[in-house]
């Protein structure tokens, strides 16, 4: 179906682009013009005459022992003024229009409550109304409830409630209502904005409040906060747009974007971070609507389509808000170690042969490799996902399985969870009921979507995986996962405007379950993700054009999703639209095995010799450079993975204090030791600004000082530079890390000033993480223990 629509895109862009008076836009245009699985940005909810709004207001009850209370929430409507030919609206409080009036409060109170979750954790929970359920089990919480935490010290003050420890303090102010932030130095980093607190601008700015739809009399909260001058925002899931997400309207609504350069997103995450030392977690599924100081650049408005707010808030450090978000939502499972070696893979390998034929040439000419991905064309018919290797094509599936095992190969295979009505599995799915249904009970689309709160459903798609797995694959291909039906009824008795964002994180537990079930490892290759997928790795970013400026915006994309609290991510080296331009995919191949994982992938041919003998060496030695780099890749992954880091990361994380750190999007550190800086044009050279103190260049040795240079991309094209005073560990070269020997580990120390110097050391064996350390003799380094002797290893250090 996807091919099909890239097809009609297509067909339009060409057969359009010629005449101004027929060319049609490729979205639907008119407000009231919609397409299927149109992002929902419910913003319009908010600003809607037709519409009642309800504006906290006041605390008129609240318990400090129990952190229960309720708010008076005041009842407004839109009005309009008029001066000068100008006419704008804003809320003004009204009365009732209820009958009878005794039986419906015109200004009601409801349920507040102030809870704690960890040291750095500070909970908000405020109802709209009645809730017949609460207190569910939550898939997005790693324990399916919050943990409690009494390191809170409270304190009455005038006027208020607050709440103190090492990390800040909270206040909770009665008339007018705010709930304010403060860090352990007592700054105001944010407060919940009030009527009162925007009587000195002439702008109309919607409070922090809830809206009640006169359509149906659902009700959605509307989350608003004040913003300091200079505060910058980041997170939100993979965001393609600038990686500040100040000025920004983002929507969190899971949507495949086809493609990688565009507002809409595989991987929506309701999670950001503050610049000013907070971060905050949306904790639920439904549709939200993040304006970041876009309409008025004094406020943050999260317009949360849930009709309960439950809202985190992180104190702290960027490490210490990702450590604390990841302890609440799950941190990363340590994928197997073949997982971080090259994937190879195009689409598609239509065949036995051509698997086989691809593993034999990656040996023939020295290509490390790890896995060979067979794509789409695996079934009989092409993207008709049945499970079952095509036996024209597939004389002996699963020895080519065992064979490509024994070259040093794990196969991973593609599907989807769409089911087209030719598709054999159809009737069973239809029979049994399987499906997301709609209102008749139908199916909504034309294919059928599998239904993963249902647990027949999930016992019945588990089982084909499974069958897969016993044959020896070792990775399955979590694709799509976009489409949820948003009006469609679910097993779980909700429908998609709750269940279409948590569909990617059931699709991704499913298989991360059954693989981890058949095989003991923690592998998938997804997509589609929400809060909580960070659990299950690893995903991929989606499908980039083979272009510079999508390459760039790849790079924003995954330090994004690295800041919402994913530790490991990979992107199709290259682009995957078309053929791949040889200069692009020259300066993309070091960004992609300098990733925490590495696939070649898109349209073909993605294999080096099929360029020429120029490009197939160099892609040798850049794939060489990330095997021989294996130890540390591990180690610094396993670290990651502990800490809820991203393995690819923004300069900011580890260097809070510098400001220039907070504004390059462009640029990246590999684990805490390494920078890289792709080329995004065909250049070889480019501007670079360094955090902290000195840096190495890996290739050349040449020392920089912190700020910015201009330096040359080395062999490898890509400026890639060393901390001063890391001690990277290498490991000798292996055509597959089946075949790597750990016995001995190479320590290069990468010094200019530094006297001391260390690194991380983590064994595939055990995966116990280890700091090495050591000190300057002369002009070489000396290791102060081998932290690893008692297990047989040997470390050689060198300069």
């Amino acid at each position: 179906m996807k091919l099909l629509k890239n097809i009609f895109i297509l067909f339009l862009m060409v057969g359009f682009a010629g005449s101004a008076s027929a060319q049609l836009p490729l979205t639907s245009g008119a407000p009231n013009q919609k397409l299927l699985n149109d992002a929902l940005d419910i913003s319009a909810e908010f600003y809607n005459f037709a519409n009642t709004y309800f504006v906290a207001d006041s605390l008129t009850a609240f318990n400090p022992e129990t952190g229960q209370g309720e708010v008076k929430w005041l009842r407004h409507q839109f009005r309009t003024r008029h001066a000068f030919n100008n006419t704008l609206a804003g809320l003004t409080q009204v009365e009732g229009n209820e009958f009878p009036g005794v039986e419906y409060e015109t200004h009601p109170k409801m349920g507040f409550a102030l809870e704690f979750t960890s040291p750095s954790t500070v909970r908000i929970r405020m109802k709209s109304g009645i809730e017949a359920k609460s207190n569910e089990e939550s898939l997005m919480l790693i324990n399916g409830h919050a943990p409690k935490d009494d390191t809170w010290a409270y304190s009455k003050i005038q006027g208020g409630h607050q709440y103190s420890n090492r990390y800040g303090s909270v206040i909770v102010r009665e008339h007018p209502w705010h709930v304010e932030f403060y860090d352990a130095d007592g700054k105001l980093l944010t407060k919940t904005n009030h009527p009162t607190d925007n009587t000195g601008t002439y702008t109309p700015v919607n409070p922090f409040s809830f809206v009640r739809r006169a359509t149906d009399y659902s009700r959605s909260m509307n989350a608003v906060f004040n913003l300091s001058p200079g505060e910058k925002f980041y997170g939100t899931g993979e965001n393609f747009k600038g990686l500040d997400k100040r000025g920004q309207k983002v929507v969190l609504w899971i949507d495949d974007p086809n493609g990688v350069q565009n507002e809409t997103m595989y991987k929506p995450i309701p999670f950001f971070m503050s610049s000013r030392g907070y971060g905050m977690f949306m904790h639920t599924s439904s549709p939200i609507t993040c304006d970041f100081g876009k309409y008025f650049n004094g406020t943050m408005s999260l317009m949360i389509g849930d009709e309960e707010l439950d809202l985190f808030v992180f104190l702290g450090e960027p490490k210490e808000i990702l450590d604390a978000y990841t302890d609440l939502t799950g941190k990363a499972s340590m994928p197997p170690l073949w997982s971080f070696g090259l994937w190879m893979s195009r689409i598609t390998y239509f065949s036995e042969e051509d698997g086989r034929r691809v593993a034999r040439q990656l040996r023939e000419n020295r290509i490390p490799s790890d896995v060979i991905h067979f794509d789409t064309g695996w079934f009989e018919v092409d993207w008709r996902s049945d499970y079952k290797f095509a036996p024209s094509r597939f004389a002996d599936p699963e020895g080519m399985i065992e064979d490509l095992d024994s070259m040093g190969f794990k196969t991973s295979l593609w599907q989807l969870p769409y089911f087209v009505p030719k598709n054999s599995l159809f009737p069973e799915i239809v029979e049994k009921g399987l499906y997301v249904k709609n209102a008749k009970g139908n199916i909504p689309y034309e294919d059928a979507v599998l239904d993963f709160s249902n647990p027949d459903a999930i016992e019945w798609y588990q089982d084909k995986i499974k069958g897969l797995l016993e044959l020896g694959v070792g990775a399955i291909k979590v694709d799509f996962g976009e489409a949820a039906p948003a009006d469609g009824i679910y097993a779980s008795g909700r429908t998609g405007f709750y269940e279409h964002n948590l569909y990617p994180l059931r699709y991704n537990k499913v298989v991360a379950d059954i693989t981890k079930e058949v095989t003991g490892e923690n592998i998938i290759w997804a997509r589609s993700t929400w809060a909580g997928s960070q659990r299950y790795p690893l995903h991929w970013g989606g499908d980039a054009a083979n272009t510079n400026t999508a390459m760039a915006a790849t790079l924003r994309s995954g330090l994004s999703l690295g800041l919402s609290g994913f530790t490991f991510w990979s992107h199709d080296i290259g682009g995957f639209v078309q053929r791949t331009p040889e200069d692009i995919y020259r300066r993309w191949l070091p960004f992609g095995l300098l990733s925490s994982h590495s696939r070649t992938h898109g349209a073909p041919p993605k294999e080096p010799w099929e360029y020429n003998e120029s490009f197939n060496d160099a892609f040798r030695l850049a794939t060489e450079m990330r095997y021989k780099l294996m130890p540390y890749i591990y180690a610094q992954s396993k670290h990651s993975a502990v800490n809820g880091l991203p393995m690819m990361r923004a300069m900011f994380i580890e260097y809070p204090e510098d400001a220039g750190a907070w504004l390059v999007d462009d640029a990246y550190l590999f684990g805490a030791d390494m920078l890289v800086a792709p080329l995004f044009e065909n250049v070889t050279s480019r501007d670079v600004y360094l955090p902290g103190g000195k840096w190495i260049d890996y290739q050349t040795g040449k020392v920089y000082d912190k700020g910015w240079h201009h330096i040359e991309a080395g062999e490898v094209p890509a400026v890639i530079l060393v901390k001063d005073g890391a001690a990277i560990p290498h490991i000798k070269l292996a055509q597959s890390t089946q075949y790597m020997d750990w016995s001995e580990l190479e320590l290069k120390v990468y010094a200019s000033d530094a006297k001391t110097a260390k690194g991380l050391l983590c064994l595939p064996s055990d995966q116990q993480l280890e700091e090495v350390n050591l000190n300057k003799s002369g002009n070489s380094f000396r290791l102060n223990e081998n932290p690893l002797e008692s297990k047989g290893i040997k470390l050689r250090v060198s300069k």
